[in-house]
């Protein structure tokens, strides 16, 4: 991305946009949509509706619900891996932040984060980082210290650190992000892609003890009973298994790669 590595949260911050836009968009119901065909696997699906209420969202002049669907735009694309996809939605939910100064808003500075996470998925990590200094603080000013919020902030962030050679700052983040998610209700999905991460932080660093630690500890968290076979553990799972897999540790992919089937049947 075209972006330069200084962030000056100034452009994004300052009085937001409080006055009334008209809604063009029933976004519960949408969200309701989208999550059904994303539980059904249809990621075509999900981006043609995100696009086409994206395009009467922003012809009846209705920025709120814009942005909301660029922010799940964002992610759609990490999933489909359409990365112009992702920078036209990375580009224009910065644009629409910046226009309307939510940058210092809680909506504002958890889009931004979809953005920076968008921005690290596109090979742009050291550009991300000073956005996620900026949501963390924003966060910080205005959430509970165990809201679950942070858990993905520390988890992505750890990933952009890990990605420009900071492995101390990695690991430091993810660690913290695996302190916010055992307060959560279900953390089960989201731990062992933590551990997953650090497995592969541990595989760069050459302890190979840590790794085959981490890798089970992951394992556990995936095959627990709690674990619904769901969509999401479905997303988790395809998350996980290329780690596994590519570390070595085939029986673990053989049994995980069996539960996805069995997630994909029952959906």
């Amino acid at each position: 991305m075209d972006r330069k590595c200084c962030f000056d949260a100034s452009q994004y911050t300052g009085f937001p946009d409080t006055l009334p836009c008209p809604t063009a968009v029933d976004i519960p119901n949408v969200i309701a949509e989208l999550d059904a065909l994303l539980n059904r696997n249809d990621l075509i699906g999900g981006a043609k509706l995100l696009d086409l209420l994206v395009s009467r969202a922003y012809e009846a002049g209705d920025w709120r619900t814009e942005l909301t669907l660029q922010s799940e735009l964002m992610g759609l694309h990490r999933r489909t891996g359409d990365k112009k996809a992702a920078e036209n939605a990375v580009e224009r939910g910065l644009e629409l932040i910046r226009l309307h100064r939510m940058g210092g808003t809680v909506s504002g500075a958890t889009v931004m984060l979809n953005a920076a996470t968008t921005m690290k998925f596109l090979g742009s990590s050291a550009e991300a980082l000073p956005i996620f200094r900026h949501v963390s603080r924003v966060y910080s000013e205005h959430l509970d210290a165990h809201d679950y919020r942070f858990a993905g902030l520390y988890n992505n962030m750890a990933l952009a650190y890990q990605d420009t050679g900071d492995y101390e700052s990695a690991e430091k983040h993810f660690f913290k992000a695996l302190s916010i998610i055992r307060f959560c209700n279900a953390p089960e999905n989201d731990t062992a892609v933590t551990w997953c991460n650090l497995a592969e932080l541990y595989e760069l660093t050459g302890d190979s003890a840590k790794v085959e630690d981490a890798i089970d500890r992951a394992y556990e968290y995936l095959t627990v009973p709690e674990v619904e076979n769901d969509g999401y553990h479905a997303f988790t799972l395809s998350k996980c298994i290329p780690t596994f897999d590519r570390l070595g540790f085939f029986v673990y992919t053989g049994e995980l790669k069996k539960r996805l089937e069995a997630c994909h049947e029952g959906t």
